[in-house]
């Protein structure tokens, strides 16, 4: 196994490790323990597990990461700003508070300890003078949660209080979960697109415009896609959104895919065909596969 593994790596880990029985359990939950090793009673509520695997050991958890940060307050401001907005670099330091060049060190320093790693927008926009920033992601779910809902309410919770912690992941969780379930649609176009298969995949962003998913094939096709992590079943007029975003982009897809936890509408359903595929949760099975006792990563750490 890699030193550094890669995210579908960690979560085929995961599975190995505490099979879930539901592809939603298995995202839901790896997006808050993933990457660390732990074993995880899926059995029991999420909240459950959060409040007595790591907000009650809330002490030994920040005392290993700040080995990591060296309690460097800098750097915490800057993960948590990561941790709950878009990831965009620009965004990043000014949630924060921190300068372009404060940051540039600070961004050079987590990059180096395997916290965090730069993306890049696949394509350059169409107007050649717009600077794109780059986007800062975690290597590891779970110091993306860490940073988003237990690092901000440190005081409360080293007092035994998790009230504010708590309400802020119910609040917040669908669109956590997000960024998962996008992360993992790569890996999902990565292993269905057989015939033609993907050289190159990752996202397009500029100032005015988000596409999910851009990605080139083997023989030059261009694929766009968009992910809906919703209660509700993705209708027509999403893809009628990514296509509009496609044209602002100033790109021309071959194929439009649509990727969607609860399923399609009966017109999105119609439209489906070789230049336009829809993906639902129960596809990401593909994903982890023919698991093996050679999938596990073995917890380096404290096991909590």
């Amino acid at each position: 196994m890699a030193k550094h593994p890669s995210f579908l790596e960690q979560f085929r880990s995961f599975c190995f490790q505490n099979k879930p029985q539901e592809l939603e359990h298995a995202l839901e939950y790896f997006s808050v323990f993933g990457g660390m090793g732990w074993s995880v009673d899926i059995s029991k509520p999420l909240d459950a597990l959060i409040e007595s695997k790591v907000l009650k050991n809330y002490t030994y958890i920040h005392g290993d990461i700040t080995k990591l940060t060296q309690s460097d307050k800098t750097s915490h401001a800057l993960l948590s700003a990561v941790a709950v907005g878009d990831g965009r670099i620009h965004s990043a330091l000014k949630r924060a508070r921190i300068s372009r060049v404060d940051g540039e060190k600070v961004i050079h320093s987590l990059c180096s300890k395997n916290l965090l790693k730069r993306e890049y927008s696949l394509e350059s926009p169409p107007n050649e003078d717009e600077k794109i920033d780059e986007k800062l992601n975690f290597n590891t779910p779970f110091m993306r949660f860490w940073f988003a809902f237990v690092s901000p309410y440190f005081k409360t919770i080293k007092e035994g209080d998790f009230k504010e912690a708590m309400e802020s992941f119910a609040n917040r969780k669908s669109e956590f979960y997000e960024l998962t379930f996008k992360k993992l649609s790569h890996e999902l176009i990565k292993k269905s697109l057989k015939d033609d298969p993907i050289a190159e995949i990752g996202s397009y962003w500029d100032r005015e415009v988000q596409i999910d998913i851009l990605a080139k094939t083997k023989s030059g096709k261009v694929v766009a896609g968009i992910c809906k992590y919703s209660t509700q079943k993705a209708k027509k007029s999403e893809l009628t959104k990514l296509q509009e975003q496609c044209r602002l982009a100033e790109i021309t897809p071959d194929i439009f895919i649509v990727i969607s936890k609860n399923g399609f509408s009966n017109e999105l359903k119609a439209l489906k065909g070789d230049d336009v595929k829809l993906f639902s949760i129960k596809n990401f099975k593909t994903l982890i596969e023919d698991l093996s006792e050679k999938d596990f990563i073995e917890c380096v750490g404290k096991r909590y």
